[in-house]
Parts: structure tokens; C-alpha cells; sequence
């Protein structure tokens, strides 16, 4: 049987790229083969993997199968014979000798294009299964996609595919995807890449086919506690509270409102927009209870261009809802406040934030520059906290190389701040500030609300206590009365 099967490989081998055909049709097959049998047995678990046995090897065994008929339209072409001719020249009698079922050549082939069938009909679909896989869209680019794919793994949404929010459902949806697929090798092969990528909120699902499989309007209700800590840049690192009673409710009684009011169903924010990233906002319309809708206008942008108008939807505010880059500071704080960061090394704050935002040329000079900055304040400013403290520098040297490396991708060009979010509104593109201010009035002359307690209470604002505002206040204090109104709100809001 071997010997047969050899025979017919030799025989089959056409010129040299014919015998090049061969080897690569056959290694391609056993190795695709051994790779496949290893990862199911749980040997393999590389992401890289997939890559080879989906992407790599297929397109080599399918090559070696062109470059075999090649082969032989080419000896063909040569030699003015027809294929029966030619195998009369490389075929025993036998073999080609016709039967009930054909001859032994015919049949050979027959078998052999089945096994071909059938091994890249599997294969096809196990890389369009792969291609579903979040590792594919990590790794299948690496210096393109690195970045996404490092703040992916450390994201909300780390165990959802990518293709449930940048593909979503129906035929149309994936034949779109894969034309945009295609575009974007072309951008890669030909650096026609804009660096940093833009925030691909124009090409998203619908939030209805994407967001709200899993978070619904209806899902929203109540409050929630959200704790901020921060820490100071003075010797002892001092802490801070800024505790919030956030009002996440898509509220429907009367005179209440909650954060997901725009979500709800029988709400429609509709608004326009004067610039790419949706910060400069020309217009906002709300939907009134009788179906029409009241205009606001901003003053500040009065005579803009408008780009496009559209209704609002999650990524309006969550428009970094997985790959989330970190502003530094916030970055510190959580660490700190994690334990990865010391606060008994004295100006550890100060000291930790200019090692990381200082400006690097690459990788390599950020990690030695990261070092040798705590490294020499510390041997400069602390040399016997040095040598007892050793361990806690040299973790915090290893954990600020890590905020960096998740943060800061010089080949993409993205640094600090390349992309900001719009929760909140404590950073540059004022999130919901964007529609909440004194800039937007309608005919009546009323702006939309933008008052602190509209989303949420304060219980604390940087104090030395998380709950500052739910103690007796001091009548000595200076914001006494701050203090008062605010923890008189938060009780009115759950007796409203």
C-alpha cells in the first residue's frame, strides 16, 4: 500500500515545481494533522497556533496542490499529449487499465480528491471558527492590533468575542466584516494605517445587536456605589475618598431621572455633531411625551458644519467600553490602592507618575528610563530606606514597567491620553458635559440640567473619610453647609 502511494507521488510529481507541489501538499497535510491532534489533547495552547494550523498551512497545502496541476498542464503544453497519453508514460499497464469501477489510476485520484474535499472543507471551517475567536483578531495583525488586544485581555469584556460587537448577526453583517477585512490587509501590507487607529465607533453594530444582548434598558435600576481612591504627591502618598451614589436608573416616575433615562425605550435623544469624535455638539433633541421633540441649540457652535445628526445609544458614552487605555495618575492610584505600590516609599505618588509619563523614545529606553528614575530618587534622596526597602522598589519599578507596557505603544504612536473616554466628564473631551451645560437652550431659554446631584450624590469629594458626608456636620466647618445640602439630597432621593 505504501509503496503504491509512493509510486503515485512520484508519478505525479511534474517538474520541479510539480515535486515542490508534493512536499508542500504533503508536509503541510501531516503537520496541520499533529498540530490539530496536540491542541486537542491540551499540549498546545499557544494563541499563535490557530494562526498556523487555520491560516498558514492551508493556504501552503492548497498552493502545493496548483503548483502539481501546473506540472502537468505545462508537460502537457510540451509535449502536445492529451492526460491519457501522458499517464500511458508514467503508469504501468495496470494502473491504468480500465475496470467496472475505473482504473486503478482514476480511482487513486478519486480517493485522494474525496480525502482533499473533505480535509479542507473541515479545515474552512475550523478557520472561519477561529476567525470568530478573539486570538485571531489579537494576533493575526500583531503590530497592528498588539494594543487592543494587550487592554482586551485586561478589560470588562475580555471573555466576549470581538465579532459580537465589531461584526454582529445576519449575513450581511459578515460579508460586510470580511470586505472591511480585506481593506484593512490591503492598509496593513501598505502601511496605509492612520496611527493611532481612530475609535472605530462609526463602523459599530447598532447598540440594540450588540450592547443590549446583555445589558438592556430594563436592567438599569436603582443606585450604585461607586469608590474612588486617590492618592496625593506628597511624602506619605495621602489619601483620599470621593465616594458617589450613582442614580444608574432609567427612571419612568415622575420628576426622577436616572444616568440610562437616555436608554430607555420611551426616550429618543437624537443629536448632531461638528466633528469626528463626536465632542463638539451642534444640537441635542429629546423626544416630548406627545412624540415630538424639543430642540436645543449651543451657542458655541452656532454656524458649524454639521458631519451627521444620529440617535443617541451606548457607545454615545461607553465609546471605550473594552479597549480601555488608563490615564496615568488613575493608573497609580489603582495599583496603590491594590497594594502593587508601596505608600511606604516616601513620594511614592510623585515619584511614580514622572517615571511614567516622562517621554521616551521606545520601549526599551522606557523601561530602563522607569528604573533608573526610582532607582537614583531613591539612592539620591533615601539611601538607608534603600537597603531595607529594596524589595518594594524594585516591585514598584516592575509594576510601573507594566502600567507603561499596557498604555504606551510606540509603534502605533499612541501615548497618554490617545484615547480618552466619555464616562464622566474629568478629562479633555468633558463627556457628558458635551450636552450637559449652559451652552445648549432651547426657545424657551432652558439648558439641559447639569447639576452635580442629577447623577449621582456625593457622599464624599477627596476626603479623609469614604462617607464624609453621612457624619454629623461641624457647624465649625468651613463647607458646613456644602455638607448639609448634600447629605440632605442623597436622603430626599430615596424618599422621592
Amino acid at each position: 500500500m505504501i509503496d503504491k502511494y509512493l509510486n503515485f507521488i512520484r508519478c505525479v510529481s511534474i517538474k520541479w515545481y510539480g515535486t515542490l507541489g508534493v512536499i508542500l501538499t504533503t508536509s503541510s497535510f501531516i503537520t496541520m494533522v499533529l498540530l490539530e491532534f496536540f491542541r486537542l489533547i491540551g499540549s498546545l495552547t499557544n494563541a499563535y497556533i490557530g494562526l498556523v494550523t487555520y491560516m498558514a498551512l492551508p493556504i501552503l497545502f492548497v498552493l502545493g496542490l496548483i503548483l502539481i496541476l501546473i506540472g502537468w498542464y505545462r508537460l502537457k503544453q510540451e509535449t502536445g499529449k492529451n492526460i491519457q497519453e501522458l499517464l500511458a508514460l508514467r503508469y504501468s499497464d495496470d494502473d491504468i487499465k480500465g475496470g467496472f469501477y475505473g482504473s486503478r489510476i482514476v480511482k487513486t485520484v478519486i480517493i485522494f480528491s474525496l480525502i482533499n474535499i473533505i480535509f479542507l472543507s473541515s479545515v474552512f471551517l475550523n478557520m472561519f471558527s477561529f476567525m470568530d475567536k478573539a486570538e485571531f483578531c489579537g494576533t493575526a495583525c500583531h503590530s497592528v492590533m498588539n494594543p487592543e488586544w494587550v487592554t482586551y485581555k485586561q478589560s470588562p469584556h475580555s471573555r466576549v468575542n470581538c465579532v459580537e460587537c465589531h461584526v454582529g448577526e445576519g449575513v450581511d453583517a459578515l460579508v460586510s466584516s470580511k470586505m472591511n477585512g480585506i481593506w484593512q490587509m490591503i492598509s496593513v501590507t501598505f502601511d496605509l494605517l492612520e496611527r493611532p487607529i481612530p475609535t472605530p465607533v462609526h463602523q459599530l453594530r447598532p447598540a440594540p445587536e450588540t450592547c443590549e444582548k446583555c445589558h438592556w434598558p430594563d436592567k438599569f435600576y436603582g443606585n450604585r456605589l461607586k469608590s474612588i481612591v486617590t492618592y496625593a504627591s506628597d511624602e506619605k502618598s495621602t489619601v483620599a475618598y470621593t465616594t458617589l451614589n450613582m442614580k444608574i436608573d432609567a427612571e419612568r416616575t415622575a420628576g426622577k431621572a436616572g444616568i440610562h433615562w437616555h436608554i430607555a425605550d420611551e426616550n429618543e435623544v437624537r443629536y448632531a455633531y461638528a466633528d469626528e469624535k463626536r465632542t463638539k455638539i451642534v444640537w441635542v433633541e429629546v423626544k416630548q411625551p406627545d412624540g415630538s421633540f424639543k430642540r436645543y441649540n449651543n451657542s458655541q457652535f452656532v454656524g458649524s458644519e454639521i458631519i451627521d445628526s444620529r440617535s443617541m445609544d451606548c457607545v454615545d458614552c461607553h465609546n471605550r467600553a473594552t479597549h480601555i487605555y488608563e490615564d496615568p495618575d488613575k493608573a497609580i492610584d489603582t495599583r496603590i490602592r491594590k497594594g502593587l505600590l508601596s505608600r511606604e516609599l516616601p513620594f511614592l505618588k510623585r515619584e511614580a507618575l514622572g517615571a511614567i509619563i516622562a517621554g521616551y523614545a521606545d520601549n526599551k529606553a522606557a523601561m530602563e528610563g522607569i528604573a533608573n528614575h526610582l532607582y537614583h530618587f531613591y539612592r539620591t534622596n533615601y539611601p538607608k530606606l534603600v537597603i531595607s526597602k529594596m524589595t518594594e522598589i524594585d516591585a514598584a519599578v516592575k509594576t510601573l514597567q507594566d502600567i507603561y507596557n499596557r498604555n504606551i505603544h510606540h509603534g502605533m504612536k499612541i501615548g497618554w491620553g490617545a484615547y480618552p473616554s466619555h464616562i464622566g466628564h474629568a478629562n479633555e473631551t468633558n463627556g457628558c458635559f458635551r450636552c450637559h451645560n449652559s451652552y445648549l437652550k432651547n426657545d424657551e431659554d432652558e439648558s439641559i440640567g447639569y447639576d452635580c446631584t442629577l447623577c449621582h450624590s456625593i457622599l464624599a469629594d477627596e476626603q479623609n473619610q469614604p462617607f464624609k458626608f453621612l457624619l454629623m456636620p461641624d457647624t465649625l466647618d468651613p463647607n458646613y453647609q456644602m455638607h448639609r445640602y448634600l447629605q440632605q439630597e442623597f436622603i430626599n432621593s430615596y424618599l422621592e
